[in-house]
This record gives C-alpha cells, sequence and structure tokens, in this order.
C-alpha cells in the first residue's frame, strides 16, 4: 500500500513538473498571435520566401562595410529582408550597430553608449567612409521596401533603447517585428505594443565555460521566460536547433522557428529542417 502510495505521489510530482515546465516555455497563444504570413511569404510576388541579411550584403573591406548605410542599400536593391541591431548612443540617440564594443569595427576602446552621436561620427566603419547611421535615418532609407527584424541591444533591463526605437517606429510604415536576448526588451513589447511580432533570441549558452555557471543563462538556454514574454517566435543558434526547450516551444507549441546565423548553402539547406525563417551572413544564398 505504502509503494502504491509512492508511486501516485511521484507521478502527481512528475505531472505537476512538467505542467510547470510547459507553462513556462509556453509561446504566446495561437488565438492571440499576429498574422506571421509577411515576415515568411513574398505576398507582391505570390511566390517565393523572405531571407534576411545580417548586418545587410555588408563587405569589411570594401565601400560597404556592415551596418552601413551602404550595405542597407545593396540589401534592399537585392530584395532581402534584414536583421539589425538597434542601441542607444550616451546622449539617447538610436543607432544601428552589432557589436557590443567599438573595436572590431571601428577601432576605437569602449562601446556606442560611452559616446555622442556626434562623437561617434569621427569613426568611420572598418577601412570606409562610412559611419555608424541612425535607426531614424535607416528607416527612412528602407521605406518598408522589405520587411525588418530589429533586434534591441541590452546590458540591462533598462527598456529605455525600446522606449525610444518604439517611437520612430510607430511613425514607419514598412512591416517589421521585434526580438531581443533579453527578456525585458520582449517583456515591454508584450506589455505596450502586443500588436508587434516579438521573438526571444537565444542559444545554447551552456555549452560555453564562461555563461555554464550563471543561472540566468541556464534560463535563457532553456527559454524559461517564455511565461513571461510570450513570444512569436524563437530565434535560435542553428546550431543548438536540438535543444530540448527550443523544439518543445516550436513543433509542439507552435512558436515560430527563425535561425541564426547561417553562413553558406550547406547550412541553409540543413537548417530547413527545424527553422522557417533565416538570417544569412557572410554568403549569398541560391534563389
Amino acid at each position: 500500500m505504502n509503494g502504491k502510495k509512492a508511486l501516485k505521489t511521484a507521478a502527481a510530482a512528475a505531472a505537476a513538473t512538467t505542467g510547470l515546465y510547459l507553462a513556462a516555455v509556453s509561446p504566446r497563444s495561437k488565438k492571440d498571435r499576429v498574422d506571421r504570413a509577411p515576415f515568411l511569404y513574398k505576398a507582391s510576388s505570390g511566390e517565393g520566401t523572405w531571407l534576411y541579411a545580417h548586418r545587410e550584403l555588408h563587405d569589411n573591406a570594401g565601400e560597404a562595410p556592415e551596418n552601413s548605410m551602404a550595405a542597407f542599400q545593396k540589401a534592399v536593391d537585392a530584395g532581402y529582408g534584414i536583421e539589425l541591431d538597434v542601441q542607444l548612443t550616451k546622449d539617447k540617440v538610436p543607432v544601428v550597430f552589432h557589436d557590443n564594443t567599438l573595436q572590431r569595427i571601428c577601432k576605437v576602446p569602449g562601446c556606442v553608449s560611452d559616446y555622442t552621436f556626434e562623437e561617434l561620427q569621427s569613426f568611420p566603419l572598418s577601412t570606409s567612409q562610412e559611419r555608424i547611421p541612425r535607426f531614424a535615418d535607416v528607416l527612412q532609407l528602407i521605406h518598408g521596401q522589405v520587411p525588418l527584424i530589429v533586434e534591441y541591444k541590452m546590458e540591462t533591463a533598462d527598456t529605455e533603447v525600446c522606449v525610444l526605437g518604439n517611437e520612430l517606429l510607430t511613425r514607419y510604415q514598412g512591416l517589421y517585428c521585434i526580438e531581443s536576448f533579453h527578456p525585458a526588451a520582449v517583456h515591454w513589447y508584450k506589455k505596450h505594443r502586443p500588436d508587434i511580432m516579438r521573438g526571444q533570441l537565444s542559444t545554447d549558452f551552456v555549452r560555453e565555460s564562461e555563461y555554464r555557471r550563471k543561472p540566468v543563462y541556464w534560463l535563457l538556454t532553456y527559454l524559461m521566460f517564455n511565461f513571461w514574454t510570450k513570444p512569436d517566435f524563437i530565434a535560435y543558434d542553428h546550431h543548438a536547433a536540438d535543444n530540448l526547450s527550443f523544439r518543445i516551444a516550436t513543433k509542439l507549441l507552435g512558436a515560430l522557428p527563425v535561425a541564426w546565423t547561417i553562413r553558406s548553402e550547406e547550412e541553409l539547406e540543413n537548417a530547413r529542417k527545424s527553422f522557417q525563417i533565416f538570417i544569412f551572413d557572410s554568403f549569398i544564398p541560391k534563389e
């Protein structure tokens, strides 16, 4: 009798744990989702799917380095969707820049937030004459010609970049969605702009020693903030598509799977098994 009772208790505990886990990783419910089709299919032509250029069609050794106005123009002209990164300058100007530091592309110390927008204009992007662009100017150039995936770069839970970015996007006439590694950014959109498609960025952080012992990165790896953010899509490192929470959130619970960052035709073909939207870099996909 005691054995049967113990089994029932264990079964109940397992069921409760499973229920809590599924609640934690659950994305936005189907009835509340925004229309995802425009981000997948080129409606204007009636055929084909969007591919998204990461840092645009760039050449860091030429005159169209990453996140430059020239690279944005090349991506628009080629008919690719665009994934871009927004962060704030010291004087709170939203700009488009990928890295957390300026060293790799601008060859100067510090971060975007250490300089005013005017000061940043002193630093060329790579070997070109291009400069870090304002987000407002990028939106004006793209002008709704291709869909955008806007990533908010946040090192802390301060969501000011979301507030200021949203002010610009509210006036923008084109198609866009947002994503972030920081759950606070995704939650900000859940609370303030539920009409906008939102995504949680992640990867298998626990495979990397620098993150392994930090609980927050374990939670991010296994998408445990989904209960709070309710994302429409999960943008996951395509090398880690076997992650259990990613598979459950997308295949079982219906989140849209987005692959980053595809760097070859072979990787693109392999990623098609697990993903529906593809962010690419460093090659031109075959049409």
